[in-house]
């Protein structure tokens, strides 16, 4: 008798769970995104970022091909059985309307909004397939008001398609982060405050929030106590420097941060993603986990 789809996966994240827990595993989840590896395949990144310390991976759905939602179940099965054979569990996806190109969410155009949510609901279905995890919604272009289109206008629609994106990604197990930005890449939700406001109007469990520590720049509180303050909202972390290269090659105060994920028993997950690729996958998630490592160390 042939497997369901759903039989298939669940029986790969059966598999990947009875490996339990990393020995020495930290008390704060570290991940990284695998568009890190440049210049790796999938399952040569997953066995470079296992080996560096990290205990989740992100993924980057333009990495997975031209239109990511048409990845095939066998590619599916294929990408989780290359993260479970390492350890390694799914973070879920992020830079989500990278491409393919002419997705915008808030475009005057109804038919380019509706073409771009509906993309996001295939995304919803991938991230599903993979194992549910997070879906952090960045892409400010693709979220900006434009020509003709004002910020408020811009905004009304971001949130309406939020909204009903919300109960297909609740069916999936999927948690849909608004990531505020900083106003260099979108007027569209800025700051945390902005954000939660969104999640709080929506009020759906699949529609929350998370922290990036390059996007804090529009923030008028230390990040630490932003943290405390939006705890209920916030289900994910990204760490890099203020400039976007990984933790270590700046002097970002990450001790601090997770000094306030500690306070609050934070359970998600603390993700590396960088926008800086030169200086080499290994080398960054290496430093990366070696800087992270020192400031929870410094936080306690």
């Amino acid at each position: 008798m042939t497997a369901t789809r759903r039989e298939i996966l669940w029986g790969i994240a059966a598999a990947a769970a009875s490996r339990g827990p990393a020995p020495g595993a930290a008390p704060l989840r570290y991940a990284i995104c695998n568009e890190t590896f440049q210049n790796l395949d999938f399952p040569a990144a997953c066995r470079t970022a296992r080996k560096a310390g990290y205990a989740g991976l992100e993924i980057a759905p333009a990495t997975l091909g031209a239109d990511p939602p048409a990845v095939t179940l066998a590619q599916r099965v294929e990408l989780r059985m290359a993260m479970a054979s390492e350890g390694l569990e799914y973070v879920g996806l992020h830079s989500l309307l990278t491409g393919p190109r002419g997705l915008h969410v808030t475009a005057a155009d109804g038919a380019t909004r509706r073409r771009s949510w509906d993309y996001l609901r295939r995304l919803v279905d991938l991230s599903g397939d993979l194992g549910g995890g997070v879906m952090v919604f960045g892409s400010g272009k693709q979220r900006a008001a434009a020509t003709g289109v004002t910020a408020e206008a811009a905004a009304g629609w971001f949130r309406e398609g939020l909204a009903a994106l919300a109960p297909a990604a609740r069916e999936r197990g999927v948690t849909i982060l608004i990531e505020p930005l900083s106003p260099e890449f979108t007027n569209v939700v800025n700051t945390l405050a902005e954000a939660v406001a969104v999640v709080e109007a929506i009020a759906h469990p699949a529609v929350q929030t998370m922290f990036d520590t390059h996007n804090g720049v529009a923030e008028k509180l230390p990040h630490g106590e932003l943290i405390k303050k939006y705890r209920r909202h916030i289900r994910h972390i990204h760490v890099n420097e203020m400039d976007g290269r990984h933790p270590g090659a700046g002097d970002y105060d990450f001790a601090d941060l997770l000094r306030a994920l500690r306070e609050i028993t934070y359970r998600g997950w603390v993700s590396v993603e960088v926008f800086d690729f030169s200086p080499g996958g290994e080398r960054i998630a290496e430093e990366a986990m070696r800087r992270l490592r020192r400031a929870e160390s410094q936080s306690k």
